[in-house]
């Protein structure tokens, strides 16, 4: 599979809307996007796309709309989803995006910080309204799937408008994408994207992930339930397949559904976390279901265990399989094909070494600092910052910095704790523990702030976590110091029998734990369903006793 197309789309707006308003002029006809929409498929080419995004245009410039004012978008992934973000782009408005399971006090306390201009929303999203005072008093609310809601504009009116064909020219640093870290232990940091950081990133996604779309050989389809993927694959002229169920939970997706459109749709790549993938990939081994028509499979969004990565291959054995690694402030970092992962990769990740996690992507440069976590570092000069570096081998916490690297944040908060000037280059500083083998190749070891260090010496929880995950008993794992102890907790895939968990132990030895005890279920975050949930677990250890 090609990394990248050979069809060159020039644009001059610096607006990523451009780019896909031209891939409209190059395919008008074809697919643009895939989804399920009150229980039927429904397929939208790039041309019709085209023209409703024009007329959503319409309407918010209708509606008073102008260039730098904020919109927050509440839907689900779907067709109205990308119509209305790529209008909102178009407009050189900004979309802002908010996750409601962070709770109604941070809901308000991002609506403070942004003070939105709009809201757009599904009939479920408009509940905010009455639960979070901020959104109620939003000047401009458009519902969509209503013709009639009090106070809000029917997104469907766009429908009788003439599309807005103009696409506001955006200087590099125009903002076009606030989202907003979950501000669990205080005010939410508020990350920005610009237009050029869009373009940036569709550029490492299409230069690193996308496929070669002047080929017609096996169609042009991706499935992704990734929404920058969908992005990256609209401006790369492929069609985006979303697959049914609701995203937002995906460690509880339905897959028989997905499978079944996977099968009709042939799609040639498919993306998703981990929680969905567990999914997809046992349904299909329970049903003896292969997917022929994939030519790779990405993950990532959460740790990637090999043992995921294994499933995967099984049911689609023809696919290259591939792990990616990456965070809200930079996306992707790095990645690694299931078959570049050698036996003696595996036995390393079994012995505490960490999840290899591969060689970072060529657009990053990447290094190991010392771990001081939670102590601002620099300003650096260039030569300072290259001797203070680790060498390969010795673990420290991983900075990155690029194109596609968020700088900072929103009235610069949390910028002092994350970010690093390095001369006029800002480093991002990830937060997480790793290094860099003797291959360049980069290993994770978890959270710095996880780190255990006792008279034992140093362990990273998560390298044991990686560790045990490769046992087939283990559904999930949890490593931390409790009360003075190691202790590991289990979510065991079927119950154990007498002596497993001794011998469990025992391949642990190097861990030095204290206690290994299986619980019923592991808690994990809301958003991927698949990072452990640390505070919740504290919660559960205190009611363990």
């Amino acid at each position: 599979m090609s990394a990248t197309s050979t069809t060159t789309i020039t644009y001059t707006t610096g607006n990523l809307a451009d780019i896909l308003r031209e891939q409209a002029r190059l395919r008008p006809d074809q697919p643009a996007i895939i989804d399920t929409h009150r229980g039927q498929t429904r397929v939208t080419t790039f041309a019709a796309l085209e023209r409703r995004v024009g007329q959503a245009a319409a309407l918010l410039w209708q509606a008073g709309l102008r260039p730098g004012d904020t919109v927050l978008a509440l839907q689900p992934m779907s067709l109205e989803l990308y119509v209305a973000l790529i209008a909102i782009f178009r407009s050189g408005l900004t979309a802002m995006f908010v996750d409601p399971s962070v709770g109604m006090e941070q809901v308000e306390r991002c609506c403070a910080l942004a003070h939105p201009q709009a809201f757009i929303g599904s009939v479920r999203a408009h509940l905010l309204r009455l639960l979070a005072p901020s959104v109620g008093r939003i000047p401009r609310k458009f519902v969509i799937g209503a013709r009639f809601m009090p106070g809000a504009i029917p997104w469907s009116r766009a429908d009788q408008l003439a599309p807005r064909e103009e696409i506001v020219a955006c200087a590099p640093d125009a903002p076009a994408l606030l989202t907003f870290t979950s501000g669990s232990t205080g005010q939410p940091k508020a990350m920005l994207r610009t237009h050029s950081f869009l373009l940036a990133q569709h550029d490492v996604l299409r230069r690193n992930f996308a496929a070669n779309t002047d080929s017609d050989a096996g169609g042009n389809v991706s499935m992704t339930a990734l929404p920058v993927f969908v992005l990256a694959d609209l401006a790369s002229g492929a069609t985006s397949l979303i697959p049914p169920g609701n995203l937002r939970k995906p460690g509880a997706i339905d897959p028989a559904p997905v499978v079944a459109d996977m099968l009709r749709y042939q799609p040639r790549r498919a993306g998703a976390s981990p929680a969905f993938w567990e999914r997809i990939a046992a349904h299909c081994q329970q049903h003896h279901i292969t997917l022929p028509s994939l030519e790779a499979i990405y993950t990532g969004g959460a740790p990637v265990f090999p043992r995921l990565l294994d499933a995967l291959r099984a049911c689609a054995p023809q696919a290259r399989i591939v792990a990616i690694y990456g965070s809200t402030e930079a996306e992707p970092i790095a990645h690694i094909a299931r078959d570049a992962i050698l036996p003696e990769d595996s036995a390393a990740m079994q012995s505490g070494a960490g999840l290899l996690a591969g060689v970072p992507v060529p657009e990053i440069s990447l290094r190991i600092l010392p771990d001081r976590w939670g102590t601002p570092l620099g300003p650096y000069a260039p030569d300072e910052f290259e001797r203070a570096s680790l060498p390969a081998g010795q673990p420290g916490e991983i900075v990155v910095s690029g194109a596609h690297i968020g700088a900072g944040y929103v009235g610069g908060v949390g910028d002092t704790e994350t970010k690093i000037r390095v001369g006029d280059t800002i480093w991002h500083r990830t937060g997480d523990a790793g290094y860099l083998d003797a291959h360049g190749r980069l290993w994770l070891l978890g959270r710095c702030f996880a780190r255990i260090e006792d008279t034992r010496g140093t362990v990273y929880p998560f390298a044991v976590e990686a560790a045990v995950s490769a046992h087939p008993a283990v559904r999930r794992s949890a490593m931390v110091a409790w009360r003075g102890q190691r202790l590991l907790l289990i979510e065991p895939a079927y119950p154990l029998y007498d002596g497993e968990l001794d011998t469990l132990r025992q391949s642990l030895a190097w861990a030095h734990l204290d206690a290994v005890r299986v619980v019923p279920r592991v808690p994990v975050d809301r958003r991927h369903n698949a990072k452990v949930d640390y505070p919740a677990l504290m919660k559960l250890l205190e009611r363990m006793g």
